[in-house]
């Protein structure tokens, strides 16, 4: 069995965090919304969406259903391809599914050429 640092969370948590998060935005759900609807805190929702805690198979059923889709969507078995966990992890980023939303609504192709080369720009100049 493989060691693994126990203060950091499972990369399956996480992915299925970052499904959880991007669903629920996307459906413009708030996180007290979630909770509400599937009977835990909203602080608890929150450390689902991290990967912090792990989700017990009742409360991804419950999630599923409220986020209107199938736990194997969410634990990443219904239709993916291999790069969906790269995207999806990239919008759990906060505010990523926010920026991606309002990097579509941009019209001008020129507009949206120069926000991604600053993006990529910003990008490379913190790594």
């Amino acid at each position: 069995m493989e060691d693994r640092d126990s203060d950091r969370p499972d990369v399956v948590d996480v992915a299925i965090g970052a499904r959880i998060r991007s669903r629920r935005i996307y459906l413009k759900m708030s996180q007290t919304e979630l909770a509400t609807r599937i009977g835990v805190s909203f602080q608890q929702v929150q450390k689902y969406e991290r990967g912090a805690n792990r989700v017990s198979g009742s409360k991804l059923v419950a999630i599923a259903a409220a986020l209107e889709t199938s736990v194997g969507w969410l634990v990443g078995e219904d239709e993916t391809s291999a790069g969906d966990d790269e995207v999806f992890a990239a919008l759990a980023v906060p505010g990523a599914l926010e920026v991606a939303r309002a990097f579509a609504a941009i019209r001008n192709p020129r507009s949206r050429a120069a926000l991604l080369a600053l993006a990529q720009d910003m990008a490379r100049s913190e790594a």
